[in-house]
């Protein structure tokens, strides 16, 4: 079969590949610096098997990590409907009102949540929220009723809630998943889904990589749902992502610019970080500070301005996540190098194993 030619239009069954149920990873790797790390070098197009823990060896003093630090909300609770007592799932995916207590919320099942409709959180009922209104097929606008302080309100939703573990990990949460569906450097809260290339990092790789000299650039993307959206149109360039809240503070921005004029080495740290820094370049190729939302959508072919390297995880077929790795690594490489994580048995998804592509 002749090789695509990397910047011709792609589609989305270009991204279509068979995946072994069985390497959909369940459970993360026992510890987080120990899972495997596919190396993916593109100008030797060579492919090396390594562990995280090896990151080290591919950066120098003045290098630059840049590193999304969004922490995720126990975005998942269970609720019961009144009268029918109904066990309802509720996922919050965004606070409209503060004051009023107004989330924005996916319901499951839905087509018995009406407006006007009342559910009961928790042991005694301590929470309740009535619908008033709807927003898609799954969406509603919640109200919470709760006599107390805001702050003793949110101390509620994070008692009641679980960590929002995303439906392709099929079982119940369990306790060790409030810690390791979080990066050790997660700081701002906001997110419903984890920003999965970060989970690898333990705090002794981040010292070692702090002692050898390399800087790590901080920056915030808060995961939405819309990470998972199936992509449902055949021209990529049809399809529209759903817009996240993202934060470059000045001082990231100093930083990763002085790097770039060093021609150093500046990698990404997932597909939320890279998102993000391609959401605000300059007309000199610079990295602006910025605050606002982006729904940028990066597929093959597309030219990267400020990162020179990736680490990411291995991703579903046709997903969003793939297509930017493509982008990145150049399509048929990457496509290459999932077909030998597939003969290698690599462990794919949010607690599988990460690739480097430098």
């Amino acid at each position: 079969m002749p090789l695509l030619q990397e910047n011709r239009h792609m589609k989305l069954s270009n991204f279509e590949f068979e995946l072994p149920e069985e390497l959909l990873a369940i459970y993360p790797a026992e510890i987080r610096d120990e899972s495997r790390l596919m190396v993916l070098d593109r100008k030797t197009k060579t492919i090396e098997h390594k562990k995280f823990k090896d990151l080290i060896d591919y950066f120098d003093e003045g290098d630059v990590l840049m590193l999304n630090n969004t922490k995720v909300f126990p975005a998942r609770m269970f609720g019961n409907k009144e009268k029918t007592g109904a066990r309802i799932e509720v996922f919050l995916l965004r606070e409209l009102n503060a004051e009023n207590r107004l989330w924005d919320v996916l319901v499951d099942p839905a087509r018995k949540i009406r407006i006007g409709n009342k559910l009961f959180f928790g042991e005694d009922d301590s929470l309740v929220a009535e619908v008033i209104d709807n927003t898609t097929s799954r969406g509603r606008t919640l109200r919470f009723l709760f006599d107390g302080s805001y702050e003793e309100f949110r101390a509620k939703l994070l008692q009641l809630g679980q960590t929002p573990l995303p439906k392709i990990i099929d079982r119940e949460v369990e306790a060790e998943d409030k810690e390791r569906y979080q990066t050790i450097f997660a700081k701002h809260e906001g997110a419903v889904a984890a920003p999965t290339a970060g989970l690898h990092f333990s705090k002794h790789l981040l010292k070692r990589l702090e002692i050898k000299g390399v800087d790590f650039a901080e920056m915030t993307l808060h995961v939405g749902l819309g990470t998972f959206s199936p992509v449902e149109v055949e021209d990529l360039s049809k399809h529209k992502m759903d817009s996240e809240k993202i934060i470059i503070p000045e001082s990231s921005a100093k930083m990763i610019n002085k790097a770039k004029k060093e021609k150093r080495r500046i990698c990404a740290v997932g597909t939320t970080t890279m998102r993000t820094v391609e959401s605000s370049v300059s007309s000199q190729q610079e990295l602006n500070a910025f605050q606002g939302w982006t729904n940028k959508f990066i597929f093959p072919p597309h030219e990267f301005s400020i990162a020179n390297s990736m680490i990411t995880n291995f991703h579903a077929p046709k997903s969003t996540l793939l297509m930017q790795a493509a982008a990145f690594g150049g399509f048929d490489f990457v496509m290459e190098a999932y077909k030998v994580a597939i003969k290698e048995k690599y462990r794919f998804s949010t607690y599988g194993d990460a690739m480097l592509i430098i």
